[in-house]
This record gives C-alpha cells, sequence and structure tokens, in this order.
C-alpha cells in the first residue's frame, strides 16, 4: 500500500482511508463506481492490501479444501504440504501458460488481484508495455501491483459492469466474475469504499 500511496501523491502511511481512495481515483482517471469495485475486490484478494503475492504455504487439509477434486485425500497432498514451490509446480504446471515446472512456481498470482500464469504476464506485459515483468515478475508485486488489477477488470470487461452503478446486484456480478466466495466480504468492503467519495 506504501507503495501505492507514493505513486498516486498521498502520504504513505500505509492504511487505506478516504484521502487514498480518492488518490487512487484520480490518479487512475477512474469514476467513483469503477473505483469502488475495483479497489473493493483489490482489497478483498489482498487482504486489505496488505499482500502482492499468493501465499501457498498450505496445510494438507487446506489444499484438500480448496482443490477438493486435485487433493482427494491426505495422501494426494504428501511432499506438497508447505512446500510452496512444489504446490505452485502441482497444481500450476500444464495450465496458464506454464509450459514448465520452472514457470508454474515463477508465475504463481502477483498483485493485488493475483496475476497469475506465464500467458496472464506475458498478455498484461505486452498490453502495458511493460517487457521486463516477464524476467522480473516480482515488479508485479511491487511496481505494478494496482496495474495489474486494472488490467484484469479492462481484460474481462468488469469495468462494463462497474459503469452500471453501484448496486446491490452489479456487486454480485462482479464478484462472480471473479471469486463467488468472497461477495460478502466484497459488499462490505465496496460499501467502505463508496463512503470514501461521500465527503
Amino acid at each position: 500500500m506504501k507503495k501505492l500511496q507514493e505513486k498516486v501523491g498521498v502520504g504513505a502511511d500505509g492504511h487505506f482511508g478516504k484521502n487514498t481512495a480518492k488518490a487512487i481515483a484520480q490518479h487512475y482517471e477512474l469514476s467513483n463506481e469503477r473505483a469502488a469495485h475495483l479497489m473493493g475486490q483489490a482489497s478483498h484478494e489482498s487482504g486489505h492490501w496488505r499482500h502482492t503475492r499468493e501465499n501457498l504455504n498450505y496445510s494438507a487439509e487446506s489444499m484438500m479444501r480448496v482443490w477438493p477434486s486435485r487433493f482427494p485425500d491426505l495422501a494426494s497432498t504428501e511432499g506438497l504440504a508447505r512446500n510452496p514451490k512444489a504446490l505452485a509446480e502441482n497444481v500450476y504446471f500444464g495450465r496458464l501458460g506454464n509450459d514448465s515446472k520452472t514457470k508454474a512456481s515463477l508465475y504463481v498470482g502477483r498483485g493485488f488481484l493475483q496475476l497469475t500464469g506465464f500467458s496472464n504476464v506475458k498478455a498484461f506485459a505486452s498490453d502495458m508495455g511493460v517487457p521486463e515483468v516477464i524476467e522480473d515478475p516480482q515488479l508485479l508485486e511491487d511496481e505494478y501491483a494496482f496495474e495489474t488489477a486494472l488490467w484484469f477488470f479492462n481484460k474481462n470487461k468488469l469495468f462494463d459492469i462497474a459503469d452500471k452503478g453501484v448496486n446491490e446486484e452489479i456487486i454480485k456480478k462482479t464478484s462472480t466474475r471473479l471469486y463467488p466466495e468472497a461477495f460478502d466480504n466484497e459488499e462490505q468492503l465496496l460499501k467502505q469504499v463508496i463512503n470514501s467519495f461521500a465527503t
């Protein structure tokens, strides 16, 4: 959050509040509706702006809960629990443009919306004119954490939904397009962001 605050020209205290919300919206030229939906989603997925890299340090039980079809029992998790690199290689290899285990472990979720996979990082790099993120994906955590969220919303036409206004049905549609289980949390976060623009 401090890095983003510095970028948008507001006091870098690491806390998200009204001044930060307004500064982000102004810097990225976002309407209140677009800003509210984007920030609500980003806040949820990043643990209230604290995390910009996917944490794959799962217990066996958590792996079975998150990926029940891939890990139906404890035996299927052997060697992967509390082993982020091995888990990334297992769940991301052969998907999202990851044609090697090296790519699978390198292109884990990064940024405020957890941009994941070589194909997504490559597309982001091309669309945003930042080819350096392919060789150094850590930049997605530091320099381009919010930009990855902007790109994702644009790529998936989520701003078209947000442009219809902020209401419960729009929140459901936007949240469902990303993280269905996040609805209740995002609704609360979205209301907080909306209140940021009230004064």
